[in-house]
Parts: C-alpha cells; structure tokens; sequence
C-alpha cells in the first residue's frame, strides 16, 4: 500500500532535507523502499510495501518522454484493473518498462488527463506533479479506503497520507479549535474534515487540483439514487458474481495473501470465495487468519465469545490453511502499545480497546503474510447492523447508530465545564451533521415512498461516515505493521449496485444481509450460513474499565494536563474526595477512552488549544 508525502511552493524552492523529513514519517507504511523526486518547486516523497512487481516499480516514478519528466507519480493503493488498462494503453502506443500498477496509473494519466480516475478500479490515494501544466493533482480512491491529508499553504500545499507527514513540516502548527474538538467528542465523521486546524482530508471520490491560481477540491464519483429494475433472483445472482470478480482480482499479488476469519458471515464468504478461487486457478490453498481469545466479547448473543469455533468450522469446510492467533485481553492496556496506537491513528481515538487488538493482531498476521482480504464494509452494504433495521433508529431525525448507541458515549457532561459544552453545543453540531449528509443525495426528491427514502438514505451514511472509521482503523493499524488489508465489500461496482436495491429485496426473509446469505449459501457450512451477526469484539471485563477510571482519576488529581482547564470543577471536587469511584456513574467507556486519548494526543503532539 505504501505511504506519500510531498510539497508544493511556487514561491520558492523546496528544502530537500525538510521534504525528506516528511517522507520518513511514512517509514512503518512502507518499509521495503524509499525515494524522493525534486523540482524547482515540487518534492514528491515515497515509501514502498513492496506487492507487485517486487524489482520494478519503484516511485517516485517519471514519464520521460519528451526534453523533461511530463508527469511524476507517487502512488499508495492498489488499482485492481491495471492488467486491463495496461493492455488499452498498450494497443494505444504506450510501452511499459515495469508490471506495476504504478506505471500504469502514471501512462493512464497521460493519455487520458484527469479524467483517468474514472476508469480506475481499486483503492488507492496518489499525487501527480504535472511539469507541462505547473499542477498537483491529489486523488482518492471512490470510497476513500485509503487516506490523503493536506495543508493549504499561502503559496502552495502540503500532502501526506497521514497527518504526520504535514505535520513533519515545521511551518505548520498543530491547532485544535473548536471545530476540531467537536469532531474528536461526537460520533459523526465529517468528510473532509481532519482536526487539525488548516488541514483537510481528500474527501472520499474527489480530486484535488493545485496551481498557482489556488487549490480546488472536485469530486469525480458519488453515490446517486436510481431505480432498481431486477427481480430478487437475478440481484442475487448478480451479487455473487461480483463478488466473485471481486475477490479474485484482489487476490493478485507477488507476496504472501491470507484471509482475516472471523467466523462471521462476511469473513466466511471471502474466505470461502477465495478458496474456491484458488482451488479453480491450480494456486494450492488460501490461508486464514483467526483470533481465539476467552477474554474479548461480542456482548450480542450466546456464541458471541466463540467465534473461533466458527472459523474453524469454515477452513475445514473450504479446506484453507488456518492459523489461530493469540491475542490477550490484559495486553490491550500496555501503556506502551497505546501509545504505538495514538501515534499510528495521530488522533484520539474512542474504542481504545478495539484499535489495540487490531493493532496486536496485524503485528502477528505481518509475521507471514504482506497482504490480506478482510470483511469491513459488509454490514453496511448488505444491511448487517442492528440500527439498519430497528425502525426507532431508522427513521430518527440523526445517524441511527448513534440514537441506538448513545448511551454507549456518555459522559462528556461530567468531564468538561459547562461553558465549554455550551460553546461546542454538540446536539446542534450533530443534527447539521446529519442534514448536511442526507441533503447529498436528496433521496426524498427521486423517491416518492418516504420510508424507502429513509431506509436509501440510511444506507447512505452507512457508506460515506459509518464506513469511513473502519476504514480509518483498519488502515492505521495495518500500515502501521506494514500490512496491506484489501477489503473486497468495499467495490465500487458492488456498491453502487446495491445501494439502490428496494430494503425489502435487501431484507427479504426477514433477516440481517439476506442477499449476502443467499448469495452464499452454497459455499458456506450452514452453521455459518444462518449464524447471527455478532458485533466486532471487546473486552467484557470490568477490570479494564476500571484501570480506565483509575487512569482519569490520576490524571485529574494532577491538576497540571493540558485537558485541566476544561474539566469540570464538580469532577475535581468529587475525584479529590472519591478517588476512581467518582467516575462510575455516568461515564462510558468510550468517554473514558476519548479523555485519556485526548490528554495523551495533546502532549505528544505539542498540540496548542485555541478555543
């Protein structure tokens, strides 16, 4: 997958040592290459995770044809359809010194200009320096799996696929302002945004466009509501077909690939189409990856603490390599792994726990395999969570995981004073949130049953914010061990297909992902076939709770934190007289994590809060 940096200043020439800085902050993204390409005033930086075309391929990568470099690429991701592209490229007169895709999106550019980003296929987040036209472009992938930050300067931009690489640079300075303290305390993620005071995100299917006129964000791809003309029978057909296609262009690699098994439905299938990819191609077997660990919970139903027993059963029934993984609970509150964690994410995180074992589990997968195939992005395709389908949540007036989940992030009330909660006015925040979401797609005008609308529009935030944290997750922990973790539910052609099926299609037997099921069903065991969702895992034991509380408790008696002026005087009062037994009443996990996250984050980060 790699990590990018670069610099663009059309005032003056780059300084080679600071573009070089910025580079070595994407060191654990890419750790098997390096390289940076200057001009008067452009530096493009790259770190390489070697996949394909393990000789070849190396970036920043130049076209040279004509007296000069045309256009220099330095390219994270991978682009799925670059055999086929390679080949219309070819018929067009383009020769190919290497079998990466990185060439190929670099001769892609030049034959087509910026309209090539509609022909690619895959995930991915790049920077084209454009020497005829004097312009940057910064591209992401239609789903925005993979990240691109950037900082506007006065005379250019700086770029890098996460916010360290900005920050490397010693003009800009790390600000939190209110705007940036709202997204950190609610549960909304707002495209675009990246907290940090004058940086931006490359939001989801946009381009942005940097010359010495200014910069501009385009967007080139966007979910749009259509009518849905299958039957039921040919829609499942055509699921299972894609994701067959899918699955199996994401299997091309030059390295190691395995499977990330949780037992669950959506693991299940890629696993097991995977599999049958392998077994119909003469590879030998795919490898799987599972965790077994008595002490993480699903808290959603009796077997949700047996999920290996689960995977188990699916790599017999497919026949795949299987491994089983340690993982132990106590381990996730190693002050030393939470701060690997912080400074992989480079923002306060609220599921400490989750972004932990991820984190461990990488570092182990990262032991044999370079790349894996893993689920995220299937409940919110298909319809698997639980909030897609309770109608109190549905067809509430904000994002419906958090009018179900809302007491699962209380808190804020208690830590911070009551003029700053008034001054960040959070309700109001979260309601122009969701308005400004669902008005993208505008499904009540193209929809004339309000309910359906609802439902389209409810898919809608699944995929654009929902999905966008996994995505976030998966990506900082995995590159942060040097794993890339493709994620075939995540297709745009899969996508956007489904995202205009009926929800009465999409739930047809009364079920969570009825269509994933039945598309399925014949690959997979039925225990796995029928079993119900469980959601990701987390510590069941109040032991770690009350480390947390024990943690805060400690941190608000020092009374000298960067966080101390804006905890509430009630808090100190009670903490000073009840020590941790003060935070037991109202305070959820989530709130506890966010507050030592957001005390830990504002240290190491040098971060100044203006308010």
């Amino acid at each position: 997958m790699c990590g990018i940096a670069g610099w663009v200043d059309y005032a003056r020439p780059v300084d080679h040592d600071i573009a070089r800085a910025m580079t070595d902050t994407m060191a654990r993204r890419g750790p098997d290459a390096e390289g940076l390409w200057t001009d008067d005033h452009v530096a493009l930086g790259h770190r390489r995770l070697s996949v394909i075309d393990l000789e070849g391929g190396c970036q920043p990568m130049a076209a040279d044809e004509g007296p000069g470099a045309r256009a220099t690429l330095t390219y994270s991701g991978e682009t799925y359809n670059f055999q086929e592209l390679r080949t219309q490229l070819t018929g067009l007169g383009h020769r190919f010194t290497t079998r990466s895709d990185t060439e190929v999106v670099l001769r892609a550019y030049l034959e087509w200009g910026a309209g090539f980003v509609d022909r690619l296929e895959g995930i991915y987040a790049f920077a084209i320096w454009d020497r005829d036209r004097d312009e940057l472009l910064l591209v992401r992938d239609r789903m925005g799996v993979k990240p691109l930050y950037y900082a506007p300067t006065p005379t250019g931009v700086l770029f890098g696929s996460e916010p360290k690489a900005v920050l490397a640079h010693p003009a800009f300075r790390p600000v939190l302002d209110a705007d940036g303290l709202r997204d950190i305390l609610s549960v909304a993620k707002v495209p675009g945004h990246a907290i940090f005071r004058g940086m931006r995100e490359v939001p989801a299917g946009c381009l942005v466009r940097v010359n010495r006129t200014g910069l501009t964000e385009e967007r080139y791809w966007q979910l749009r509501v259509a009518e849905h003309t299958d039957s039921l029978d040919d829609t499942i057909r055509t699921v299972r077909e894609l994701l067959a296609s899918t699955v199996e262009q994401q299997m091309v690699s030059d390295v190691p690939l395995c499977t990330l098994l949780s037992g669950g439905l959506d693991s299940s299938s890629l696993t097991a189409l995977a599999a049958h990819a392998t077994r119909t191609t003469g590879l030998g077997r795919i490898r799987s990856c599972s965790v077994s660990d008595p002490d993480l919970d699903g808290t959603a139903g009796p077997d949700a603490n047996e999920d290996h027993v689960y995977a188990r059963l699916l790599a017999e029934h497919v026949g795949s390599d299987h491994s089983e993984l340690p993982l132990k609970a106590p381990d996730l509150l190693d002050p030393a792994l939470r701060a690997s964690v912080l400074r992989a994410y480079d923002l306060p995180i609220a599921k400490g726990d989750e972004h932990a074992s991820l984190h461990l589990l990488f570092s182990i997968v990262r032991q044999h395999s370079t790349v894996a195939l893993s689920g995220e992005c299937g409940d919110e395709v298909f319809g698997g969570y639980r909030w897609q389908r309770d109608p109190d949540a549905v067809f509430s007036t904000t994002f419906p995981w958090v009018h179900e989940g809302r007491h699962n992030y209380q808190g804020n009330d208690v830590v911070f004073t009551p003029d700053l909660l008034a001054k960040l006015d959070l309700d109001t925040y979260e309601r122009d949130c969701h308005s400004a979401a669902v008005a993208e797609i505008d499904a009540r005008r193209h929809l004339d049953d309000p309910a359906e609308a609802r439902y389209r529009e409810v898919t809608y935030l699944a995929l654009t914010r929902h999905a966008q944290v996994l995505f976030d997750r998966k990506d900082r922990m995995s590159m942060a061990c040097g794993l890339e973790v493709r994620v075939p539910f995540a297709d745009h052609r899969l996508v956007e297909y489904t995202f205009n099926v009926p929800w009465a299609m999409k739930s047809f037997d009364g079920r969570e992902k009825s269509l994933l099921r039945a598309a399925m069903k014949d690959l997979l065991p039925t225990a796995v076939a029928q079993r119900v969702k469980t959601p990701y895992p987390s510590i069941r034991a109040e032991a770690y709770n009350r480390t947390l509380r024990e943690r805060l408790a400690d941190l608000v008696r020092t009374g000298t934190g960067p966080l101390d002026p804006f905890f509430s005087p009630d808090l100190k009062t009670r903490v000073r007289r009840d020590g941790a037994a003060a935070l037991e009443a109202g305070m959820s996990r989530a709130a506890l994590e966010t507050t030592l996250q957001l005390d830990a984050w504002l240290r190491a980060y040098d971060v100044d809060v203006v308010l």
